[in-house]
């Protein structure tokens, strides 16, 4: 009887029409998130320069998402879930790697960037997972298909960056250069988490490694001096969605790749850039870059890198 009724989810969940859409659902929330950050910036006035109050920041969305991951499969399991001890050493380091660090570089590079160049250079995650994956953690072979599909997408990288007339002319540290490392330890940290799935709930490592996360970024941030104010309905809906988004794409996300195989779900990551640019062009007005020769190539350049490292997996 229990084969069965885990049987009826597995089939409508393995339909490509119902993977196609429900991974494109999870890729255009990741997407929203680039102007969604600017947006609540601008919401409760955070300057570009008032670092610590964008880590307070960050560390309340992970805090939160990691909150509703955690009730989620606690109401799925109909019990109280937690790593196991032997676990927490993983859930630290995820912890710090997955969104303490990834998110420190994220959210002060959003502060000095657009939405639109953010949404290409965070692309560039998956070429790093792609490459840290088999080269320092040796769990895939790098064949051509591979390189060709990082080459394209790095390029993809450096042609946004020309978006300012040079590349010394449009980047900065603090912008780009700041999102390119949270790109980094992002991809670092997917060959973490799938190391450490090995041994412990996939729902429970990410919703406890968001919680952890999010209190060494709310510490750190309150360390630094760093505070909100001004508070109100559109600021605190904004956060809201932002906790919810991650934790809803998050599940999806993990629930698809857990009845089908890997890559016809990873496939669509090609649209996480696609959305986050066209989002941005439509929510924060930034069509100058969206739209323009170097936008529109290093936009290609990176959906054919993404497609081709996922399409090598198949």
């Amino acid at each position: 009887m229990n084969s069965i009724k885990q049987e009826k989810p597995a089939a409508a969940l393995s339909k490509p029409w119902v993977v196609g859409l429900a991974a494109s659902f999870c890729c255009l929330l990741w997407g929203s998130a680039f102007p969604a950050v600017k947006i609540g910036y601008r919401l409760l006035d955070i300057g570009g320069e008032d670092s610590a109050a964008q880590i307070v920041y960050a560390g309340l969305r992970f805090f939160i998402a990691g909150v509703l991951i955690v009730l989620f499969h606690c109401l799925r399991e109909r019990r109280f879930v937690c790593p196991k001890r032997s676990s927490w050493p993983m859930v630290a380091k995820l912890g710090l790697v997955q969104t303490a660090v990834q998110y420190f570089f994220f959210y002060i590079g959003m502060a000095h960037t657009s939405g639109v160049k953010a949404s290409v250079i965070t692309a560039s995650n998956v070429f790093w997972a792609i490459l840290i994956s088999a080269l320092v953690f040796r769990f895939e072979a790098l064949g051509w298909n591979k390189l060709l599909g990082c080459l394209c997408g790095f390029l993809g990288v450096v042609v946004i960056n020309l978006s300012g007339g040079s590349l010394a002319g449009g980047l900065s540290l603090a912008g780009e250069g700041a999102i390119f490392l949270a790109a980094v330890a992002n991809g670092l940290a997917v060959s973490m988490f799938k190391s450490y799935s090995a041994h412990e709930d996939a729902f429970v490592l990410c919703g406890y490694q968001f919680v952890l996360g999010g209190l060494l970024l709310l510490a750190g941030g309150l360390a630094g001096g760093g505070a909100l104010s001004g508070f109100d309905l559109p600021s605190l809906l904004i956060l809201a969605y932002m906790g919810v988004l991650s934790a809803v794409a998050y599940t999806i996300w993990s629930i698809l790749t857990k009845y089908n195989p890997v890559a016809s779900v990873t496939i669509y990551g090609f649209l996480n850039p696609v959305f986050g640019v066209l989002l941005s062009a439509l929510l924060l007005g930034e069509q100058n870059q969206a739209f323009t020769v170097y936008g529109l190539a290093a936009l290609v350049l990176v959906c054919l890198g993404i497609f081709l490292v996922n399409r090598a997996k198949g």
